[in-house]
């Protein structure tokens, strides 16, 4: 009998792919060989999607026609549009953005082409109606009309104009766009390969990035910023930090932001989520949630040797930025939408129905015994 592989696949190689590259030990993640610093600083969301999907950066005219075919695929069916309006009270976020990305194939004619010419104009639309979901359901559940998405707007810009209603600063709507560029992709995380697995049965692109959407969902992978934003809100003060995580340490309590399947180093997105923290503190004249978080990292860090992932300053910064806590989630899913959609393609081009085995511990030779005998 074959010796079981690592639980949950770890460090297991399952497939070649030239999208996305992890150091874990130089603490480095590369997109189509980009440094993800370079991209954080340079680039726009829009180039990173671009980059992904077509495995170079485009030239002006080209991302400047990509950029208006996002604006004109970001209004949303009227199907989807009823649904987000009657959506039952209670429902999360992530429950009616996995419900309505399922929808949109509903009123996509090329929603069942698979593999061809028409995989990227699925993705644009994907790319373009997650963030106008989000925006709408959160502003109907709130009791106010969704705003339309406006033309000349970066998508990120675009999604905090429809969020609150008003044309956000030049400096947030940066800080957001830098966010999604660094949570667009991740190598093969449990929701991008959940996206590959639907993909390699030959399913369509929208029942792919709902299979990514419900696996994110799950709080192991998604969600560990909302947990680390409400853990600073229920510790309430920066004098208490200390004593507050060395208490959950000693009661062995999960502290959400910390550690990583992969990185043994700091992860390499934290460094400029750290950085808008504190600059969105600064222009607040309130550094209260980033002054915590440094705290929780240093204790931590001195209690455990733990290094802070994506997750430890997304989520003062998203709060910072005015976002409902349980829209953290949903906001990495809109960036990921770039990510997803890649690998849905690599997939398709070589595509092998991905149908791995299990090591079976159970009994061999039990005897049936009539239903009268037992």
């Amino acid at each position: 009998m074959e010796e079981i592989v690592g639980r949950g696949l770890e460090d297991v190689v399952v497939a070649e792919s030239d999208i996305c590259f992890i150091d874990g030990h130089e603490g480095r993640l590369l997109y189509r060989g980009y440094n993800v610093d370079d991209l954080a600083r340079e680039a726009t969301y829009e180039e990173v999607a671009y980059l992904l999907w077509h495995g170079h950066l485009p030239k002006a005219d080209q991302l400047a026609e990509f950029t208006r075919a996002i604006q004109r695929e970001a209004a949303l069916p009227a199907d989807v549009e009823a649904f987000l309006a009657g959506v039952p009270e209670g429902a999360t976020p992530m429950e009616v953005l996995r419900t309505a990305v399922s929808m949109l194939s509903l009123s996509d004619p090329d929603s069942e082409r698979v593999g061809d010419q028409t995989d990227h104009v699925k993705a644009l639309r994907l790319l373009a109606k997650t963030p106008t979901i989000v925006a709408a359901f959160d502003r109907l559940r709130n009791k106010r009309q969704p705003v339309a998405p406006r033309t000349g707007f970066g998508l990120a810009k675009n999604f905090l104009y429809m969020l609150h209603g008003e044309v956000p600063s030049d400096e947030d709507a940066h800080i957001l766009d830098v966010c999604l560029i660094l949570h667009a992709d991740h190598e093969f995380n449990a929701s991008t390969f959940a996206a590959r697995v639907t993909a390699g049965t030959l399913s369509d692109m929208y029942s792919a990035i709902t299979s990514a959407i419900g696996t994110l969902k799950g709080p192991l992978h998604g969600g560990a910023n909302e947990q680390v934003m409400r853990m600073l809100l229920e510790i309430g003060d920066e004098d208490k930090v200390e004593a507050w995580i060395k208490d959950a340490l000693a009661q062995k309590k999960k502290i959400s932001g910390f550690g990583h399947r992969v990185y043994r180093t700091e992860d390499p997105r934290a460094r400029h989520l750290r950085a808008f923290s504190e600059e969105l503190g600064t222009r607040r004249n309130d550094q209260k949630y980033f002054r915590m978080t440094r705290q929780v990292e240093k204790t931590v860090m001195a209690a455990k040797g733990l290094y802070p992932n994506v997750d430890l300053y997304s989520g003062s910064v998203y709060y910072q930025l005015g976002i409902a806590i349980d829209l953290f989630t949903p906001i990495f899913a809109i960036a990921r939408t770039a990510g997803w959609t890649t690998h849905v393609m690599e997939q398709l081009t070589h595509n092998r129905l991905i149908r791995p085995r299990a090591q079976y511990v159970g009994p061999e030779r039990e005897v049936w015994v009539p239903i009268g005998q037992r």
